[in-house]
């Protein structure tokens, strides 16, 4: 983490994903939000910012206010170091910063010195002299410089809150172990060591003085404490006394004094950190010194039993929100059939959303009287296809990561973990599928997907495990997870933010080959597409659009042309065009020889439908490009996935008809 405090010399922030707050104490409720930060810079290929304010605000605007901080600024950042945020910046507060309004704190302040892409704020947000701006103000603004606000929901915002009422109660009280657990940490007391009365060595516990800089910092209650005792970074043992020492001090000042064990180096003037494990006992007043050097003897012992026996606190682990996102158009019978077990088998982390595009029969009526306590279920006011309909529906929903489902699936027990466990592992996979089976006749593989999508080098796709028409039976041969090329929509998982800032899927495709674009534009932006055979579903297939109807045929080949003008270099358009048109040509005397002519005229509509919308398409690609040039973050590879021939000339020509056969000479990875 890199941490600055001159706010005149900053750098220039990558993709800035930006939050405020005081982050007093740095608890549970914080490490979420923080967490929220960090996969949104992540998955984005940005960096997270943190921003905070020395002093307080309240201080400055509230000087005579009486309220009890639970971390310094020192304390903050040794708080925040442990979450791997990328910047940590510390603004001063001062009278003259609080008295910029609110246009000026976001176009001098936010906009100036951040230049963010995201702005993660609760929805109670106040900003600007007389707190005169909020979220809204804000999201307006956002359209003019260029930012996404990301807002909070107010159940994170109070639960904060709360969180941070029950540390306080809970240390004014003595229960360390409660504040700690809801902290998730440590309770930390620093300052600086200063000259005592030397009472302590007398008593044969020398103890290091403590100065607390800031009159704000709550001290918890009076007592002894089982502590560590971190100097320059080593870490020893000791015991703490908070109070006014009773049996000894008739000024009965507050003194905070700890006994490191085995300790005897000159730290007079160093800044020490004090992390509070286990209350001991309360203070109490004693009529001799004897008997409260044998009282402390009994501290020590207990201390260092207690100390013995203490874990060092395990990060609470956040999981990552998952939307499970089944986009329904008159699917009753699959959902009946299907969704019982996708509610049974979805990990606890996980919610299920089914987005209804439009359905005219009783798909709706049917959920809801089966189903609803179990799923969201959002209606779209039109059909725009799959492409639409995801788009329309993913805008509503707020998640770590879209995992889309066709409501034709069949689901198995483990089939989430490993396709998360892979993208928790490499925040650089962006999308993955798992392998797909077909329902109808299980030890094969499904054509929508198989074990994960190639292209060739005219954009025509296939699958491991299915070429053209050729399926092969699953043996194995694919169980190994590698980087794809294009995952099947059919079980689609993407992180959400990757998905809404690179424009998610195009809506002119409606349906088909929608996902090979989206994850071609997520490739050249720098991100992997991965295939992980762990992960099992099975795909009837067809369930919505029969594979030989003549509109999917048409949609296939329209798609395809749009998805390689879109993102293919112009040098190569300049030929792979014309090629696609004359091997199209060739695709439609072949069905008008083997099918029905109809599967002629859908080659013959695909086409004129693409010189007619040319240049909406060129538009699309100036788009594209813009979107994945802002998210390029490093220059990758994006090759692996393509194969560099002609796969209608390796299975026509040479009779090669699996996947293994084709590629055998590629380098796959």
């Amino acid at each position: 983490m890199r941490i600055h405090k001159d706010i005149n010399n900053l750098p220039v922030f990558k993709q800035a994903v930006i939050t405020i707050g005081s982050f007093d104490g740095v608890h549970l409720g914080h490490k979420k939000l923080i967490n929220k930060v960090n996969r949104l810079a992540k998955s984005t290929g940005g960096e997270s910012v943190l921003i905070t304010f020395n002093p307080h605000p309240r201080q400055i605007v509230f000087p005579g206010d009486d309220f009890q901080l639970l971390s310094t600024i020192e304390e903050k950042i040794i708080l925040l170091e442990k979450l791997d945020v990328d910047h940590l910046v510390i603004v001063p507060f001062t009278v003259n910063f609080a008295q910029l309004s609110a246009d000026e704190y976001i176009e001098m302040f936010l906009v100036k010195l951040f230049k963010p892409r995201y702005i993660v704020i609760g929805y109670d947000h106040r900003f600007g002299l007389s707190r005169q701006g909020d979220i809204h103000f804000l999201k307006w603004h956002g359209t003019k410089f260029g930012y996404e606000v990301i807002d909070i929901e107010k159940q994170e915002i109070e639960e904060i809150a709360i969180s941070s009422t029950k540390i306080r109660r809970a240390l004014l009280q003595g229960d360390i172990k409660q504040a700690n657990l809801l902290a998730q940490d440590h309770y930390i007391l620093s300052g600086e060591v200063v000259h005592g009365d030397k009472m302590g060595k007398k008593l044969g516990f020398p103890t290091a003085n403590l100065q607390i800089s800031d009159k704000h910092k709550l001290i918890p209650s009076d007592g002894i404490y089982a502590v560590w005792v971190h100097i320059d970074r080593v870490q020893y043992e000791g015991m703490l006394y908070i109070g006014h020492r009773p049996s000894i001090d008739s000024k009965r000042s507050l003194r905070i004094e700890v006994n490191i064990f085995d300790f005897d180096k000159d730290i007079y003037g160093k800044k020490i950190s004090i992390l509070l494990v286990e209350f001991l006992r309360s203070d109490q007043q004693l009529d001799t010194l004897d008997k409260l050097s044998k009282i402390i003897s009994e501290d020590k012992i207990h201390a260092k039993a207690v100390l013995a026996q203490a874990n060092k606190i395990e990060p609470k682990k956040i999981n990552p929100e998952i939307a499970i996102v089944i986009l329904n158009y008159n699917g009753r019978e699959w959902l009946a059939k299907f969704l019982p077990d996708v509610i049974k088998y979805k990990l606890d982390n996980a919610k299920i959303i089914i987005a209804d595009n439009f359905s005219t029969d009783d798909s709706v009526a049917f959920l809801t009287e089966n189903f609803g306590n179990d799923i969201e279920i959002i209606t779209l006011p039109k059909n725009t296809g799959y492409a639409g309909g995801y788009n329309e529906a993913l805008k509503m929903i707020q998640a770590d990561y879209f995992l889309l489902l066709n409501s034709d699936v069949s689901v198995t027990e483990n089939w989430m973990t490993p396709l998360l466990e892979v993208m928790e592992a490499d925040y650089n996979v962006a999308i993955c599928q798992p392998k797909i089976l077909s329902f109808i006749e299980p030890t094969k593989f499904e054509y929508a997907g198989g074990a994960g999508g190639w292209i060739d080098i005219l954009g025509y796709p296939f699958c491991k495990g299915r070429v053209l028409g050729q399926i092969e039976n699953d043996l194995g041969q694919y169980d190994y997870p590698s980087e794809i090329f294009w995952a099947s929509g059919a079980a689609f998982m993407i992180r959400a933010p990757l998905f809404k800032a690179i424009g998610g899927f195009d809506a002119s495709y409606f349906a088909h080959m929608e996902e090979i674009d989206l994850c071609w534009r997520v490739k050249r932006a720098g991100f992997k597409v991965m295939v992980v055979p762990d992960a099992i579903i099975y795909h009837v297939g067809g369930g919505t659009l029969d594979y030989d109807s003549p509109k999917k045929v048409y949609l296939n080949f329209r798609n395809s042309l749009y998805t390689i003008m879109k993102n293919e270099p112009i040098t190569h358009l300049l030929w792979k065009i014309p090629a696609r048109f004359i091997l199209d040509g060739f695709a439609a005397i072949l069905y008008l020889v083997t099918k029905d002519r109809h599967f002629v005229m859908s080659i013959l509509k695909a086409h004129l439908s693409f010189y007619k919308h040319f240049r909406r398409v060129l538009q699309k690609r100036s788009e594209g490009n813009s979107l994945v040039r802002s998210l390029r973050t490093k220059e990758r590879n994006t090759v692996v996935g393509r194969y560099s021939k002609l796969i209608v000339l390796d299975y026509y020509l040479f009779n090669k008809k699996t996947f293994k056969e084709i590629i055998q000479n590629e380098n796959e990875h």
